[in-house]
């Protein structure tokens, strides 16, 4: 029986293996892949567990040793961590934004005042419309469709109805100063949920991923598939290719659910 579970498990990751090199393509998830092979030992009651869930059901058996191979290459703890570095410097280029393009705001507000205050101008831009003309010189679309509509309206309404170029950054500063740095793929949100980097980022982010690839999503996993506690730390153990000062156990796992849960 163990044999009979664990040969469509590892048919589909050397197919996976076979694909992936014949095309010059993932060969991050053919690691992954090649490290799980290796491993089939500690992975004898995992391969069990998922043939029995989802050996009849054959495509949904590929689709999950194939998130798995995914999340384990793009989602690792290596992978997360820069991505909480992305996600931390963005918030940082935000506030950045803000303060300074308050302050060329104020900047301009002030040449502003004077010109129009004084017999002193610099030629410079006065209308936010000569700006985005010019902005856009080198964009052929727009020069050929949008350039004349734009500049006959800057025609037909004077400068009052525009916004002024302090009025025009400043919104570009209370933009970024209100702007909330959100992952739009939900694994990479599941995943980053934490402040903290830790190995139940792996996790959370293989959960995400069997939740949108679930059949409630139009994908081709059982609605309601769930992978016990002590596979999924199998599987994590191996997938990771985890020094045995790291590896992880079935209570691991439990601890981690329940507190999401909690």
């Amino acid at each position: 029986m163990e044999k009979r579970a664990i040969q469509p498990c590892e048919n589909i990751l050397r197919q996976e293996i076979e694909y992936n090199r014949e095309h010059k393509i993932l060969s991050s998830e053919t690691a992954v892949a090649e490290c799980l092979l290796v491993r089939t030992i500690e992975l004898q009651d995992a391969y069990l567990e998922l043939n029995e869930k989802l050996g009849s059901k054959p495509p949904a058996l590929k689709v999950f040793l194939g998130l798995l191979l995914s999340v384990a290459a793009f989602w690792n703890p290596d992978q997360l961590k820069e991505a909480r570095s992305q996600r931390k410097r963005l918030e940082e280029i935000n506030s950045d934004i803000s303060s300074k393009a308050f302050e060329l705001a104020t900047l301009l507000n002030q040449r502003t005042a004077i010109q129009n205050a004084s017999s002193f101008g610099s030629g410079t831009h006065y209308h936010c419309i000569n700006v985005i003309v010019e902005a856009a010189a080198e964009n052929h679309l727009f020069s050929s469709w949008v350039r004349e509509d734009l500049q006959n309206l800057s025609a037909r309404f004077d400068l009052k109805y525009w916004p002024s170029l302090g009025d025009f950054v400043t919104e570009i500063s209370r933009d970024a100063s209100v702007a909330e740095v959100i992952s739009h793929d939900p694994i990479t949100l599941a995943s980053t949920s934490s402040r903290r980097n830790s190995l139940a980022d792996f996790l959370r982010a293989l959960r995400a991923a069997i939740y949108e690839n679930s059949a409630s999503n139009f994908g081709q996993l059982p609605d309601g598939f769930k992978v016990s506690d002590g596979t999924l730390a199998s599987l994590t153990n191996c997938a990771l290719d985890l020094p045995q000062n790291a590896i992880i156990d079935g209570q691991y796992v439990k601890r981690l659910r329940q507190r999401d849960r909690g």
